[in-house]
């Protein structure tokens, strides 16, 4: 039985989660956070999410098929970010809407992304960021928001097609080319240049001008989005090509950063 109505037309099941609270300050919804399940089976994934004293929700689950789980209110504050940050905020869970997406990830196989699950992807993000007035720099990864511990939805998961239907931001990686390369333990004006570059998109980065771990840590969540060709941490000249385009083809007000 239904315990509220769905905020999306293309919700097919509502399968309530008591996990969830009051957005804090009553923070509006400005971002959309986009992960894999990480889970074996879908069922095992959906108990996880809607069993009381797990910690874990979401506002959505998209299934393989393409069909459309809610279980959580888009005006509640699910559970789904972690210990996370983006553009100097670290609530990220008051200021987004969770979209777990079924995918065994990393640690069972990582499969491709089903056509039809991408999809609805889509549709629903483009339902969320026109009620919401959600740009599409501010439709993230979960790795992107907490680089130092998640990799999804992964390096498999087709952001140029989101980006096309007007879904997220893109541009189209630079070739990868031999040259010189910023990397761990390297320390100069370079490093803290593109650590510099990096927290203007809305990376957490210490702005040191060492490429320590923190540093390769968020490189690698980078490419795994933008760039995910090779995923080593090091920032080549491909990698820094494609932030500063990334950079350049920001709106005139250039925000990735919250409207407060």
């Amino acid at each position: 039985m239904r315990t509220f109505e769905p905020d999306s037309s293309i919700v097919s099941d509502i399968i309530p989660s008591p996990n969830h609270g009051e957005r804090n300050r009553g923070r509006q919804v400005d971002m959309i956070v986009l992960h894999y399940t990480g889970m074996p089976d879908v069922e095992g994934a959906l108990a996880r999410l809607c069993t009381a004293g797990t910690e874990v929700s979401a506002h959505y689950v998209v299934l393989e098929d393409g069909r459309i789980v809610q279980c959580v209110p888009e005006s509640r504050r699910a559970w789904h970010a972690g210990v996370s940050s983006w553009a100097g905020e670290d609530d990220i869970n008051s200021c987004s809407i969770g979209i777990e997406i079924i995918n065994r990830g990393h640690d069972w196989g990582y499969p491709e992304y089903p056509l039809r699950q991408i999809a609805a992807v889509i549709a629903l993000c483009r339902g969320i960021m026109l009620r919401r007035k959600v740009t599409p720099q501010r439709v993230l990864g979960h790795s992107d928001v907490a680089p130092a511990r998640k990799k999804d939805p992964g390096e498999k998961f087709p952001w140029h097609s989101l980006a096309n239907s007007g879904v997220g931001h893109w541009v189209t990686p630079a070739p990868i080319v031999r040259g010189e390369t910023l990397m761990l333990g390297t320390i100069s004006d370079q490093v803290l240049s593109l650590q510099q570059a990096l927290a203007r998109y809305g990376y957490g980065v210490p702005l040191s001008g060492k490429y320590d771990a923190s540093t390769m840590e968020v490189v690698t969540a980078f490419q795994r989005h933008f760039r995910p060709a090779r995923l080593d941490g090091v920032a080549d000249h491909s990698t820094l090509s494609t932030l500063q385009a990334l950079l350049a083809s920001l709106p005139a007000d250039g925000t990735t950063v919250a409207s407060k």
